[in-house]
């Protein structure tokens, strides 16, 4: 039954989106994000408060108790209020730009009607679910645990994977190569490491969206890999080499068991007009990027955004991360996060620099000689005394 509403509202269109990733490059300023997102990550939330969206609409309850999810308390800070509980099927009824208010009692109502009623998140509601979330940290780790080694019975096949590589025009025998994950804080590592990247050339490897991050620096990557759902078709159009990531099931039919491959991304490249490797492989994409760099022969491999904490795994939503602590197992020593990079990485002096230093002591030189009547004299005099000694000498 629909009730009639009153009171303050926040206005806006409304922008529904099951998978907040994908949403997120469709969002304008003022627009109100309505997502089924429970534990919402920091990552996703610094997008969408970047995007200065009106409000945030969760369908699911933003903090669950499960962990510390970061996300809600990163858009509060931003000042774009939440409302959480507001039910999944408020995302079938509403249509993308449709003019949407939320009034301050939660309720949600378009063309006068209301359509749900949502929570306010507020500062002291979050504070109260933090704490409880604290609380659990010993439950969680536990179920964290008991998945991973679960899952490491199944993925232990990732060490020992030597089925054929894709051929690239990339090499990365003997170099460094910067894997590039937009994870937590990935612009202020890129922005940390940017002389590193500049004075090693290292191959680029963006993951996913990985690869918009290297494109918001300015710099073009080398490879996108990944299943291709939340990288932008301006980046997959830069010119790199495409690596579509695709899957290995077993599937139980009349015949016994089988093995089904699949790869989704491929149409989508596909329907771009562009060309694409596929490379099955257990694992994440970023798992499986680090294990092609190292196959290939990388001197070493540096890794930004990647997910390396506990908060990290939570907030992926993964059970048991097992391809990810397999994966940096398999890599080993050469494996560096970016954060390590930029404290121990110091540019030295370069023959480019002190050329450049010269070419910039000539220049001035001539300007001040074009322009200056007593310089160009000083300079005819120290000529003739030069003249003067070598006639001496000789």
């Amino acid at each position: 039954m629909r009730r009639k509403a009153s009171g303050r509202a926040v206005q806006g269109p409304a922008r529904p989106g099951r998978k907040t990733k994908k949403l997120i490059p469709e969002l304008q300023r003022g627009d109100i994000a309505i997502i089924d997102h429970p534990d919402m990550d920091g990552v996703c939330a610094t997008a969408l408060a970047a995007r200065r969206v009106a409000a945030v609409v969760n369908a699911a309850e933003a903090l669950t108790g499960r962990y510390a999810a970061s996300g809600p308390g990163i858009l509060l800070a931003a000042g774009i209020p939440v409302y959480d509980c507001a039910g999944s099927d408020l995302l079938d009824r509403l249509q993308p730009g449709a003019p949407l208010e939320i009034r301050d009692s939660g309720e949600i109502i378009a063309d006068g009607d209301c359509l749900a009623v949502a929570r306010r998140v507020s500062t002291d509601l979050l504070e109260q679910r933090l704490a409880e979330a604290r609380q659990n940290v010993a439950t969680e780790m536990e179920a964290f645990v008991r998945n991973t080694l679960s899952y490491l019975s199944e993925e232990w096949t990732l060490l020992f994977d030597e089925r054929p590589l894709p051929e690239l025009r990339t090499p990365m025998q003997g170099r460094d190569v910067l894997v590039v994950v937009r994870g937590e804080g990935y612009r202020e590592d890129l922005q940390a490491i940017r002389s590193y990247a500049r004075d090693k050339r290292p191959v680029l490897i963006g993951v996913e969206g990985g690869a918009d991050a290297l494109r918001e620096m300015g710099l073009r990557p080398d490879v996108i890999l990944g299943d291709m759902d939340s990288v932008s078709d301006d980046a997959l159009r830069c010119g790199a080499e495409i690596i579509v990531h695709g899957y290995e099931r077993r599937s139980q039919g009349e015949a016994g068991t089988a093995q089904v491959a699949s790869a989704p991304g491929l149409a989508r490249v596909r329907r771009l007009g562009l060309e694409a490797h596929v490379l099955y492989a257990l694992g994440t994409s970023e798992d499986v990027a680090l294990i092609l760099a190292e196959r290939k022969g990388a001197r070493l491999i540096v890794v930004v955004g990647s997910h390396f904490s506990l908060q990290d795994f939570l907030d992926k939503g993964r059970k048991g991360m097992s391809s990810t602590f397999l994966a940096r197992l398999k890599v080993g020593s050469i494996l560096v996060d970016a954060k390590g990079v930029s404290r121990l990485y110091h540019r030295g002096l370069r023959i480019i620099d002190i050329a450049s230093l010269v070419l910039a002591a000539l220049v001035l030189v001539l300007v001040i000689l074009s322009v200056s009547a007593g310089a160009r004299g000083f300079v005819d005099l120290l000529a003739l005394r030069l003249q003067v000694w070598l006639r001496q000498l000789w």
